[in-house]
């Protein structure tokens, strides 16, 4: 791509950043962070303090954006939902491998406002190279929620603390990222704030209470394995959810913890660093099992 290709995405950033919206770059015609990873942190620069993953570096100030994207490498760009303050919903195309009555995820939505008696949105939109759509909404105020995948319907996702979309401007092999509704984000109305929130962990499981049946030893051992996994920067989040839930399943088999009470802190927590539902849902199922049958304490022969 050309310097002209570089200054035309230094502008989208630019024009991001005057909205509010944090940006950090991605790679070159690419989806990914071209922020390094944990593995990889050298302490120096913005990292001297200790690492920070791509959700704290990201920003609206103009002269580090510049700075970002004066290398003369044409960076996509990357909007963290979070501190963004935006909940981003996420309608994707079926795969080419899929039924052909599959419907997208705009048809789904669509259809979820009708069977719930409200209008289709108003905000700002964008579409993906795959022919999607990213609808922008304002977080609610002093509300933290996480990212979902799947639960306002199929090909339906969610990208709000923890997540990132790629913004309008960025380009792929496939096509660019464009705005199809300048119309500036709506708050997230109520009855989708609601479905999102029916689903978000509890606030007696956010502060991590110990278990009634648990010993104090385990009680401990869940909240901070959950604290690491929610924690855990991007590169080693998969890495971090397996071990945890390994460590924890030998409290599975003796009896101390519930396979639920792990399953749903670890999923918390696998939410919270920005991983997929249904990464950490496949990844703990597969670890547990492996640790209960590694761990047989307190089972009979």
């Amino acid at each position: 791509m050309t310097h002209n290709g570089t200054t035309t995405l230094l502008d989208a950033a630019l024009r991001a950043a005057e909205r509010g919206w944090h940006v950090f770059p991605l790679r070159p015609s690419d989806k990914r962070p071209a922020l390094h990873g944990e593995t990889a942190c050298t302490g120096l620069g913005e990292c001297a303090g200790g690492h920070r993953k791509w959700e704290d570096r990201a920003t609206t100030d103009p002269d580090r954006i510049r700075r970002a994207w004066s290398q003369d490498r044409p960076f996509n760009i990357g909007i963290a939902t979070g501190p963004s303050g935006l909940v981003v919903v996420d309608l994707d195309m079926p795969k080419p491998n899929s039924s052909t009555d599959t419907p997208s995820g705009v048809t789904t939505f669509d259809a979820l406002c009708e069977r719930t008696g409200q209008a289709v949105p108003a905000t700002y939109r964008t579409r993906t190279p795959s022919g999607g759509h990213h609808r922008y909404f304002t977080a609610p105020p002093g509300i933290r929620l996480a990212n979902s995948a799947g639960r306002l319907g199929k090909l339906i996702d969610t990208r709000a603390h923890g997540g990132y979309v790629v913004a309008a401007g960025s380009l792929t092999p496939t096509g660019a990222y464009s705005v199809t509704d300048p119309t500036p984000p709506a708050p997230l109305p109520e009855w989708l704030y609601a479905l999102l929130r029916s689903r978000q962990p509890s606030r007696a499981l956010m502060a991590a209470p110990s278990p009634q049946r648990a010993s104090r030893y385990a009680a401990a051992a869940l909240k901070a394995e959950r604290a690491a996994v929610a924690t855990a920067g991007e590169g080693v989040r998969n890495w971090t959810l397996i071990r945890a839930a390994r460590a924890l399943g030998r409290f599975v088999a003796s009896g101390d913890l519930s396979r639920s009470e792990v399953e749903d802190a670890l999923n918390w927590g696998g939410l919270a660093a920005g991983l997929r539902e249904t990464e950490c849902r496949a990844a703990i199922t597969s670890a547990l099992n492996w640790s209960i049958a590694n761990n047989p304490v307190g089972r009979t022969t």
